[in-house]
């Protein structure tokens, strides 16, 4: 999950087995052996929501509770050869794709109106999927774009490129709320990816980067030489000298986590000074921004010195660099012979994935992008019934019930924190499903027979669109993911924590699985998002989403012990040989999904009423609620997309984040009988306890 803005559907074929594999161990019971209740309906997994034939009973609990859990799972099964990992997150999000292709593929043969959602919806699918005219055309759609960069003859005409929709730039812009007054939009400044994930893949020392490194500069030339530049391969190597002097100036991927160093308000004319080399003026009239005179800095020394890095590169290297990116982000706009050399290098080399995916799962991709609330409107209207969403809404109040008494129950907390603690709590809004109001995209002009201009279009759309509203108060009902997006998020400036529709269903969500496994599965990703609430950063946030300190100092000394115990846990994890998780990197992560998987557990006991949990097919309530966690994050990874997870991402892996949580609980020790003898076991007192 995403724990700001990150990433529809019946059951597929995630359905399962309900038969337990023949020599599954027998685990203890923790309650009376009670009967469980009859459903009105049965569960979409198994008999009770989980599947019983995915786990591997030769492994004891206590030394891998994700191979116990998904092992037979794990060792059987295939990842598809478009995908580079595969878990139930993948299941439902193939689901969805196919459900929003019903949706566009109707709207594209109905040829509705002008302006309309359906003809824009339908149009701009129609363009992504003309393969026969995008061959036909060539570069041609592309000829305006390539004939300004080349045109550009000083910095100025540059950094306005800079600032242009479909430009490459070293700099991001965007308008969020401001994090001291979160009433108010800022306009916030910040360094940018480049053509590689993360500094990591042109900085460190590893063999495999290495030879990453090598086939990138190869693939620059590559795709320079098919656009007809002279010289390619000199170009693709000053190309990557460009990249990676910059990269040595970017922040670590757990520096720029930290909201207390990205975010530095300055004036228009500090930031002339503090970062001459760049022709900000110019950038930010592209932007349609030109006469602000606040704005936010992120990450102020490399903004410094990628502005110095801009002044001293030559402008036939800026140009070569502008063309490579412009080739690079249109590659699947373009020619096949575009495609084929992006997916070559970015799908094969960097992350392993034998074939590209089909063609109409990447135009959906694209019709999302651009028209997102447009398709959920009609996804929502299909295939999200208002069950699910008031069934959702009491599972936040009994997490919300839990998270409160487990901030009264904390022995490490003072008094003075707690008041305030609960005042965020109290605070926090919940959105579940799709929208209240949905964004009118009524002015995008949208052709079936211009692919890029659509989709340049549509990000200029989104850009103006946040432009018209600076100086008006933040729009709190607006969302940051669409309905048919499979993740959630929490959102600090708005103290909101935010599920989308398709999330919404099996495995994560059953209204007729066992209460045992909602809790263990929808349960702790609600608590995982309210846990970003809690966590290293979110902390740091008040209850009406201002950057505010509300913690006694008593308090934050305890809390960053406690969170430095959980990064030295979880920096222990080898996820290949020789690459560990990054804990200090995964902090925020790793806290919401600890903070969440206790927040649900106490929801469970508490929605059981003093009455013992049943037990099923032999599986006390407590067994139910770890396994659903655990196969919640049954998950797959080729070598090459775990080594770009680790090295690029704030999530660990997640059997780490099955073993990584549980060996900190209680009750995940009693529930299987864990024994000081198992590879997994701590003792009590070196169990990090925080929500």
């Amino acid at each position: 999950m995403r724990s700001l803005p990150c990433m529809a559907m019946a059951l597929l074929a995630v359905a399962a087995c309900a038969s337990k594999p023949a020599q599954e161990k027998s685990l203890p019971a923790t309650t009376s052996p009670a009967a469980a209740p009859p459903t009105a309906a049965p569960a979409a997994i198994g008999d009770f929501g989980i599947d019983l034939s995915a786990g591997n009973s030769h492994v004891k609990p206590g030394d891998d509770f994700f191979a116990y859990a998904n092992g037979a799972w794990f060792d059987s099964f295939a990842i598809p050869a478009d995908h580079t990992s595969y878990g139930p997150f993948n299941t439902l999000d193939d689901l969805s794709k196919k459900r929003v292709r019903g949706i566009v593929e109707s709207a594209a043969a109905a040829h509705a109106a002008t302006g309309t959602p359906e003809q824009q919806i339908g149009d701009f699918y129609a363009s992504f999927m003309d393969t026969a005219g995008i061959e036909a055309s060539g570069l041609a759609p592309a000829h305006a774009d390539l004939a300004s960069i080349a045109a550009a003859n000083s910095r100025e005409s540059i950094a306005r490129l800079f600032g242009l929709a479909g430009f490459a730039s070293l700099f991001e812009a965007d308008l969020p709320a401001d994090f001291h007054n979160p009433d108010r939009y800022a306009l916030y400044v910040s360094e940018t990816a480049l053509g590689l994930p993360d500094r990591d893949y042109y900085l460190k020392d590893d063999a495999k980067l290495k030879e990453l490194r090598a086939k990138y500069v190869a693939y620059i030339g590559q795709m320079l030489q098919l656009a007809g530049e002279s010289d390619a391969g000199a170009k693709a190597r000053r190309v990557m000298a460009f990249e990676t002097a910059a990269s040595k100036v970017q922040w670590s991927i757990d520096k720029r986590r930290d909201v207390d160093l990205i975010w530095n308000p300055r004036t228009k004319a500090q930031l002339l000074v503090y970062a001459p080399g760049f022709p900000w003026q110019p950038f930010l009239e592209s932007l349609k921004v030109g006469d602000r005179q606040d704005l936010v800095l992120g990450e102020l020394t490399a903004i410094r010195d990628l502005a110095r890095l801009f002044q001293r590169t030559p402008l036939s290297t800026l140009r070569a660099w502008l063309t490579f990116q412009y080739l690079n982000s249109h590659a699947e706009l373009l020619p096949q012979r575009f495609d084929a050399a992006h997916f070559a290098f970015y799908g094969q080399a960097m992350r392993g994935q034998p074939e590209q995916r089909e063609r109409w799962k990447r135009a959906v991709d694209q019709v999302d992008d651009a028209l997102g609330e447009s398709v959920g409107r009609l996804y929502v209207a299909q295939y999200f019934p208002p069950a699910s969403k008031a069934k959702m809404q009491q599972l936040v109040a009994d997490l919300r019930a839990a998270l409160s008494e487990r901030i009264d129950a904390l022995d490490w907390m003072t008094p003075q924190t707690k008041v305030r603690a609960h005042e965020k709590l109290a605070a926090f809004t919940p959105k579940i499903g799709y929208p209240d109001k949905w964004k009118d995209y009524s002015a995008l002009v949208v052709r079936r027979d211009e692919l890029i201009g659509n989709v340049r279009r549509a990000a200029q759309w989104q850009w103006d669109y946040k432009v018209a509203r600076i100086d008006k108060a933040v729009d709190r009902d607006e969302w940051q993911m669409t309905p048919q997006e499979i993740n959630a998020y929490y959102n600090p400036s708005n103290n909101e924590i935010v599920f989308p529709a398709a999330i919404l269903q099996p495995p994560f969500f059953d209204p007729n699985a066992d209460a045992a496994v909602n809790f263990g599965a929808i349960g702790a990703i609600i608590g995982h998002e309210m846990g970003h609430g809690f966590d290293d950063q979110g902390r740091k946030f008040g209850p009406s989403g201002a950057l505010l300190d509300w913690w006694t100092a008593a308090d934050s000394q305890v809390f960053a012990a406690r969170t430095a115990r959980l990064i030295k846990e979880f920096s222990g994890f080898e996820a290949l040989p020789g690459l560990h998780v990054n804990g200090a990197n995964t902090i925020g992560e790793n806290i919401g999904d600890l903070g969440g998987l206790n927040m649900a557990h106490e929801a469970y006991l508490i929605s059981l009423k003093g009455a013992p949990a049943p037990v099923i097919d032999g599986l006390s309530g407590d067994q139910r609620f770890f396994l659903a966690w655990a196969q919640g994050w049954q998950s797959l990874y080729r070598d090459e997309q775990l080594r770009k997870l680790v090295v690029s991402n704030p999530h660990s892996p997640p059997q780490f984040r099955v073993n990584g949580v549980v060996r900190n609980m209680d009750a995940w020790y009693a529930a299987f009988d864990v024994s000081p003898t198992d590879r997994l076991y701590l003792p009590p007192a070196e169990r990090v306890r925080i929500w």
